[in-house]
């Protein structure tokens, strides 16, 4: 009686010691279960359309996307990267590529330079009409492109700046977005920075680059990727300001090779699909790299 009183009594202690069991947070998995449909359905419209490389277009055309895998996909490759849509040679898929990089970063690097300049000469400068200025910059946020294309391209066209790099940037280069989101970060820099740095003798330009251009790192980045973006994904503007298929994006390039049904032509639907997915990357790779910097920068301020 006595070992088994022991034996009951030691498998009580190891019950005792062993952790509760914690209950099933209901919660917690119906947030998980909408993340994940919603990874879902961003992924799979990509999944499909790499699929649809794989097999022959006229197959793509007249079924549609299916689960097979076909044998297509280097081909398409080689003809998305290397091979013109066009007698001159110029569309090819990397140098459209190259001239989308160039206009994402233009008008990134672009606008974060013309905001931060902007914002700073609002905030630190004590100018008659800088509210006034700041609220008609931020009034253009009503206006969409579209409203402002035609009067923009005029300007371009007579500064005969179409077919160029020139005019293909700085005409949007000014962002009332990035000034509003500078402002608000300049403000918010301790007044005590300021009067420390007059004392160490930093005149405006030194109190710019050395002091407020550190302290905004975090927000460049959150503009950064905003700014890279929009000028990634342009269509509109570089249609109408550039003729030249030298400087076509891949936005562009992809739209021309869906409308190219003409008689007996079956459109490049795996030609065209590998360009959209090409097209997806560098954005998505941008946002990967900037994240922490892009939620700390529009969250908080790190000083």
């Amino acid at each position: 009686m006595a070992e088994i009183s022991q034996t009951t009594g030691r498998t009580a202690a190891r019950a005792a010691e062993r952790p509760a069991r914690k209950p099933l947070r209901w919660g917690a998995i119906a947030d998980h279960a909408i993340l994940i449909a919603g990874a879902a359905l961003m992924i799979v419209p990509l999944l499909t359309m790499l699929q649809m490389t794989t097999i022959p277009d006229a197959q793509v055309m007249q079924h549609g996307p299916s689960l097979e895998i076909g044998d297509r996909f280097w081909p398409n490759l080689q003809k998305a990267l290397f091979q013109s849509m066009s007698f001159s040679g110029e569309t090819t898929g990397i140098n459209m590529f190259r001239n989308s990089m160039i206009l994402g970063l233009g008008f990134a690097i672009g606008k974060i330079v013309i905001a931060m300049m902007a914002a700073y000469a609002i905030v630190y400068f004590r100018l008659r009409f800088a509210t006034l200025a700041f609220w008609l910059i931020f009034t253009t946020l009503l206006l969409p492109l579209e409203v402002r294309i035609v009067p923009s391209y005029e300007i371009t066209q007579k500064l005969g700046l179409l077919n160029t790099w020139t005019g293909l940037i700085v005409p949007l280069i000014a962002s009332a977005t990035a000034t509003f989101f500078f402002r608000q970060f300049f403000m918010s820099v301790p007044e005590e920075l300021v009067e420390a740095a007059k004392i160490d003798g930093a005149g405006p330009v030194k109190f710019f680059i050395d002091i407020l251009v550190p302290l905004s790192r975090t927000m460049i980045a959150a503009m950064f990727i905003i700014m890279f973006v929009y000028g990634w994904n342009q269509y509109l503007w570089p249609t109408m300001v550039s003729t030249e298929e030298d400087k076509f994006t891949l936005v562009q390039g992809i739209k021309q090779i869906t409308q190219s049904l003409e008689g007996n032509h079956i459109p490049e639907y795996g030609r065209s699909n590998l360009l959209a997915i090409l097209a997806v990357l560098p954005p998505v790779l941008v946002v990967v790299f900037f994240q922490r910097w892009f939620v700390k920068g529009l969250t908080d301020s790190d000083k």
